[in-house]
């Protein structure tokens, strides 16, 4: 999630505000209302981290369940080849940037 809220969480932990629709009520006597340039930068910030973790997302989706995993180690031998092969093919189909 990166929008409006999730910048302004990023920007200014623990403070006080009211958002409705986009309009922005600042409530907080402690912290200073960043700017709307200051929250534009930091969703576009959030925006990039979350789509450089886009191959992360995709190796959990394809990766054996931990109960396969758990299995596979109790079980040893080919069980256990067999499951180190598939992670091999999953890190390769979804490579780190």
């Amino acid at each position: 999630m990166t929008d409006k809220v999730a910048a302004l969480q990023a920007l200014t932990p623990a403070a006080q505000w009211v958002l409705r629709g986009d309009d922005l009520e600042w409530l907080d006597t402690e912290q200073t209302q960043p700017t709307d340039a200051a929250i534009a930068a930091k969703i576009v910030e959030l925006q990039a981290a979350h789509d450089a973790a886009a191959y992360a997302r995709s190796r959990q989706e394809a990766y054996p369940s931990i109960q396969d995993c758990i299995h596979a180690l109790m079980d040893g031998g080919d069980t256990l080849t067999d499951l180190q092969a598939l992670r091999t093919a999953v890190k390769a189909a979804n490579p780190k940037p």
